[in-house]
Parts: structure tokens; C-alpha cells; sequence
């Protein structure tokens, strides 16, 4: 299992978060960004750069995810084809996207995009509070706690 992150735009609270996490675990982290990224020295952290170019890291993300792996990312097109392809997607608000939940989520993207190509004016979401912090640290907590109970289990 591999931890995904759509390292673009993603909070460094957050990184922080998977970083901690990915040595605690033991669980390879892979932060795919079009530009240059820091990460710690640790042999389950990585970070790749992509070329620029619109969703150009979104498609390395999806080229090297397999089943049961985690996406973590604020883009909701990208979570929907993550969960579309058996993997599990993790916004850093703490949103766990799933089968149920994934497509209105979508459809919710979809609607203020149109809202805004028609020229309304919408607010961005708000800074990330300490509450979102541990919202997701708490979901890839238990994430993380469910995936190593199931490798434990197998044969």
C-alpha cells in the first residue's frame, strides 16, 4: 500500500502529518508535485516532480496507483478516479471519500464551477482550522490502523 499525496497545493501542517505518519507505520508516502518539493530523508518518503502542466501530477498519481492505495488531495475530480479505480481518497479537511459519498461530492465541485463560469462571485473554502488538522489525522489514523490489521491477516 502506498499513501499518494497530490503534493501541489497541500498544506505543510499536512505533510507534516503524513510524514510523522509514514515513518510510524512504516508505510511508503509518495508526494507528486510539478515542482521541486523538501521532504525528509526517510526510506518511506519520496517525492517526485513532475513536468508543469495541468493535471500532469494527477495523472502520475493515477499511473502508479494500485487498489487499496490512499490519495490524499483537495482535488475532488482526482479522488473520484481514485476511488474509481479500488484505491481510497483523503481530503486534507479530513473528508474520507468513498463509493457512497464520492459522486456528490463531485457533483457539489461541479455545480460551483458552473456557478462561476457564469460570473458569480463564491468564497474559496476557509484556512485550514485546527479542527480540520485533526479531523485528518484522525481519518488517516484510522485509516492507516485498518490497512496494518489487514496486512497482519494476510497470509
Amino acid at each position: 500500500m502506498v499513501v499518494w499525496v497530490d503534493a501541489d497545493a497541500c498544506p505543510v501542517p499536512i505533510k507534516e502529518i503524513l510524514f510523522r505518519a509514514a515513518e510510524r507505520t512504516q508505510v511508503q508516502c509518495v508526494l507528486v508535485a510539478n515542482h521541486a518539493l523538501r521532504v525528509p530523508k526517510s526510506r518511506f518518503i519520496k517525492a517526485l516532480q513532475v513536468e508543469p502542466g495541468f493535471d500532469v501530477a494527477d495523472g502520475r498519481i493515477l499511473a502508479g496507483l494500485s487498489a487499496g492505495d490512499l490519495v490524499v488531495t483537495a482535488d475532488v475530480p482526482l479522488a473520484a478516479q481514485a476511488v474509481a479505480a479500488n484505491a481510497f481518497a483523503l481530503n486534507p479537511r479530513g473528508t474520507f471519500y468513498t463509493a457512497d459519498n464520492v459522486k456528490d461530492h463531485l457533483a457539489r465541485r461541479d455545480f460551483m464551477d458552473a456557478l462561476r463560469s457564469a460570473g458569480e462571485v463564491t468564497r474559496g473554502p476557509p484556512a485550514l482550522s485546527k479542527s480540520d488538522l485533526q479531523a485528518f489525522a484522525n481519518e488517516l489514523d484510522k485509516f492507516l490502523t485498518r490497512w496494518r490489521a489487514a496486512a497482519a491477516h494476510k497470509p
